[in-house]
């Protein structure tokens, strides 16, 4: 069942902006830099006044504690972070979509590549995302900055199992296609037009052996240059939007 992370700070315009919009009531209190004259500053100011979220004007030296490295811009908020799923979601989830596209990231830990691969998959218009509840990044602050806001818009779903969450959607009618730089077969000359789940590996370790197991297809995007990888949240956005072209 759906259920709430735990609760974290949250820092920068485009994350707090992201949270009024998109989650207010579980915003808990927003800091503000102490006479800001930001004009983004001042309008967040007056959408959580009212939305009733309280807030205060702190020095900046508070906000930098608070942020912990994450640049600020002068605003931090106490978030209770939205509903995040589990395997027990994703069937009525991929029954309502008429062409269910999900990203499923397995052991993606690194948190800039995580909200980089969320941003992509949000602007993709993904179904949702599936990662295992272990070996993957939690959905912090710098999740959330570097997402712009896909970490509030688009549902994630931790799963105890990924093998076997992937066979459960399997049975429902999904298809899995594993990047892996090793295929035989090109992205490219894979029809993903039905339901589909594109499936990345890890930093460094890629695909784990019973995820791989579990791909109908595995694919390699085609590198004619000397580079012999990409990063993983560049190579998810290449194959979410091959399968944006061809359902086009």
């Amino acid at each position: 069942m759906a259920r709430h992370d735990n609760e974290q700070w949250i820092a920068g315009i485009n994350a707090v902006a992201s949270a009024l919009e998109n989650d207010p009531v579980n915003v808990r209190e927003m800091l503000v830099e102490a006479r800001a004259k930001n004009p983004r500053l001042l309008e967040l100011v007056a959408e959580a006044k009212r939305l009733g979220v309280p807030q205060r004007a702190v020095p900046t030296d508070t906000l930098d504690r608070i942020a912990g490295g994450v640049r600020h811009q002068g605003i931090v908020a106490h978030y209770a972070a939205s509903k995040s799923l589990d395997e027990d979601d994703l069937p009525a989830l991929i029954e309502a979509a008429r062409k269910p596209l999900l990203l499923l990231l397995d052991g993606v830990q690194d948190p800039h590549n995580f909200g980089a691969c969320l941003r992509s998959a949000a602007a993709a218009g993904v179904t949702a995302v599936v990662v295992p509840r272990d070996k993957s990044a939690p959905l912090n602050a710098t999740v959330r900055k570097t997402s712009a806001g896909a970490a509030d818009r688009i549902p994630v779903a931790r799963v105890a199992n990924l093998a076997r969450t992937m066979k459960t959607l399997q049975d429902a009618g999904m298809w899995f296609v594993g990047l892996a730089g090793e295929a035989d077969q090109s992205l490219y000359d894979i029809d993903l037009s039905g339901p589909i789940g594109i499936v990345m590996g890890g930093e460094g370790e890629g695909l784990r052996r019973l995820t791989r197991e579990h791909c109908d297809y595995l694919a390699k995007i085609p590198m004619p240059g000397s580079i012999e990888s990409l990063n993983v949240s560049v190579a998810t956005g290449i194959a979410l939007f091959e399968a944006v072209r061809q359902r086009k």
